[in-house]
């Protein structure tokens, strides 16, 4: 072999690897059997718009696989400038880390907030067929009674909408936030 032939043996080989581990094609080639395969479509950059609460704002997201592909982290940060329903406008930030629990068979986030809390959310079983629906099974440092829920809807391949809501105890949902997420290439 001559160093030309060999060096486009190497490109055509570093080429095949990153196509194959970008996230896009980790989530096409996911199975069922995989149990990160509802939410696998999330992998990639995401930005969008949001509304609700807080006012209108700007999204930008990140979801990556992490330690061997056992969890999926997820970045956020949602930027509300200065309106009538938030005068001073505020930068929201969050980590979240969505695991599989074998014992509950189920898909759970855990989010870490700019503000301090920390919520546990668990995939509702009763969810339908067109969207995902997590529910909080433990929420860190507000008070007691209070349940948050987050429903993922996908729109396409390269959209989806995140509705999250807030239970104060004893009371029902409320919408808090509506955020529209658009992949970014």
């Amino acid at each position: 072999m001559n160093t030309r032939t060999i060096s486009g043996s190497i490109i055509l080989a570093l080429a095949s690897v990153l196509i194959l581990n970008s996230p896009v094609t980790r989530a096409q080639t996911l199975s069922s059997e995989d149990p990160f395969h509802e939410v696998a479509f999330m992998l990639g950059r995401w930005e969008g718009t949001t509304e609700g609460q807080a006012g209108a704002g700007t999204v930008k997201r990140a979801y990556e696989s992490l330690l061997r592909s056992r969890f999926i982290r997820v970045q956020n940060q949602s930027t509300y400038p200065p309106q009538p329903k938030n005068p001073k406008g505020e930068v929201h930030e969050d980590v979240g880390i969505w695991s599989f629990d074998t014992a509950r068979r189920r898909l759970v986030l855990r989010q870490f907030h700019v503000e301090g809390f920390v919520n546990e959310y668990v995939r509702d079983d009763q969810s339908p067929s067109d969207r995902l629906v997590f529910t909080t099974s433990a929420i860190e440092n507000i008070p007691s009674g209070w349940r948050a829920r987050e429903t993922y809807v996908v729109v396409g391949p390269d959209e989806f909408e995140e509705v999250f809501e807030l239970a104060p105890p004893d009371k029902e949902f409320e919408l808090y936030s509506r955020t529209r997420l658009k992949r970014v290439k």
